[in-house]
C-alpha cells in the first residue's frame, strides 16, 4: 500500500505489484510505454490468465465454457443464455476478461467466443444481437474485438449497427427513437478498441461526433446532477459514470480538449492522500437497479470504499493522457 504521503513512485510501485499482473501489464503499457513486444511486458502478460484476478474468474468457468448452471432448454433460457443472472452470467464475466487483457491465445477465451458465436452472433438465429439494443451490442462489439475477433464479419455486422443507430445528436441510447444520452457509452467505446489502422471513414467520422456529443455536455450535464456518476465503480457492466467517459475520450485522443476540465478536476479530487483512488461503490449502484432487480448479483473484484488498484490505474491513466499534472 502506498505511503500516506501520496508519492507518485510508491503508487506506480504498488501498481507494479506481481499480485495482480492485469494491473502491472497496463501500467508498465500505459504508464510507463513500454512496449507489447518488450520481454518484461510479455512476460507478465502471459501471467494474466494464471493468477489475479482472471485467474479467479476461471477458475469458476465451466467445461464447456459457461458460467451458467446448464444450456438452455426452452425459448425464455435461449433468449436469456450467457447474460442472466445479471453481472453473473458468461457475458459480464468474460467483459471483464476482456478489460484484463485477455485474448484468444488462451483456449479458454477462445470457448467463451465460440459460445457467443453459436448461441448469440448466428445469423440465422432469431436471438442474436445483430440489431439488440446498443448497450449489449457496444459491450459485445468491444468484447470480442479485444479477444481478437474484430476482422470476423459477425463483429463487423455489429459495428455496421453500431453505425446505422448513431443519432442524429451524435450519441446513441440504448432505447429507440430516443436522443442520445451519455449513459449509452459503449458504442464509442467499442469503435475505441478498433485499431487506428482498421477503422473505416465512417467508423472515424462516428467516433468524432461521438466524442463531440460528449464534450458539449463535460461528460455529465445532462438534467439534474446525477450522483452515480459521480461515483468510480468496477465493474462497469453497462453503467456510466465520469472515470468511464474519461477513459473512452483520452483513449481515443481528445484528452487535449479543454471541455474535459471540469471533469479532470472531479477526478483530481478524488484522490485520497496517499496517492491512490477509492472504488466508491459495487454496480447497481443506488438509483441503477433495472426491472430485473431480484436477478441482479454483484461481481465483485475489489471492495468498495477501499483503495483500488484498478481505479487508480485508469485514474492515472486519463491524466497521463490529458496531458495533466499526476
Amino acid at each position: 500500500m502506498p505511503a500516506e504521503t501520496g508519492d507518485a513512485g510508491d503508487t506506480l510501485r504498488w501498481l507494479l505489484e506481481k499480485e495482480q499482473p492485469a494491473v502491472r501489464y497496463l501500467a508498465l503499457k500505459d504508464l510507463l510505454d513500454r512496449k507489447e513486444t518488450d520481454p518484461e511486458v510479455r512476460r507478465v502478460r502471459s501471467q494474466i490468465g494464471r493468477m489475479g484476478w482472471a485467474a479467479d474468474l476461471l477458475r469458476q468457468q465451466g467445461p464447456k465454457g459457461f458460467w451458467e448452471r446448464r444450456e438452455p432448454r426452452n425459448f425464455a433460457e435461449w433468449t436469456t443464455f450467457l447474460w442472466r443472472p445479471m453481472y453473473h452470467a458468461t457475458l459480464w464475466r468474460a467483459l471483464v476478461l476482456s478489460d484484463l487483457g485477455l485474448d484468444k491465445a488462451d483456449p479458454r477465451i477462445r470457448r467463451i467466443a465460440d459460445l457467443m458465436f453459436d448461441y448469440k452472433l448466428r445469423f440465422s438465429s432469431p436471438f442474436n444481437f445483430f440489431y439488440e439494443e446498443m448497450c449489449m451490442v457496444g459491450n459485445t462489439a468491444r468484447m470480442m474485438t479485444r479477444f481478437g475477433y474484430g476482422d470476423d464479419r459477425r463483429i463487423r455486422k455489429l459495428f455496421d449497427w453500431i453505425l446505422e443507430d448513431q443519432r442524429e445528436d451524435g450519441g446513441w441510447n440504448c432505447s429507440q427513437g430516443t436522443p442520445g444520452t451519455l449513459d449509452a457509452w459503449e458504442p464509442l467505446a467499442a469503435l475505441g478498441s478498433v485499431p487506428r489502422p482498421k477503422r473505416s471513414p465512417a467508423m472515424e467520422r462516428a467516433i468524432v461526433r461521438g466524442a463531440e456529443f460528449y464534450l458539449e455536455r463535460k461528460l455529465f450535464e445532462e438534467g439534474r446532477r446525477y450522483p452515480p456518476w459521480f461515483r468510480f465503480h468496477y465493474p462497469n457492466h453497462y453503467y456510466y459514470d465520469i472515470l468511464v467517459g474519461l477513459d473512452v475520450l483520452t483513449q481515443l485522443g481528445f484528452g487535449a480538449d479543454r471541455r474535459l476540465r471540469p471533469a479532470l478536476d472531479v477526478l483530481r479530487e478524488k484522490r485520497r492522500p496517499d496517492g491512490t483512488w477509492a472504488m466508491d461503490k459495487l454496480h447497481p449502484d443506488l438509483g441503477t437497479r433495472s426491472s430485473d432487480a431480484k436477478e441482479e448479483r454483484p461481481l465483485q473484484i475489489e471492495a468498495p470504499g477501499k483503495p483500488s488498484k484498478w481505479i487508480t490505474l485508469k485514474a492515472l491513466t486519463v491524466l497521463k493522457r490529458a496531458g495533466a499534472d499526476p
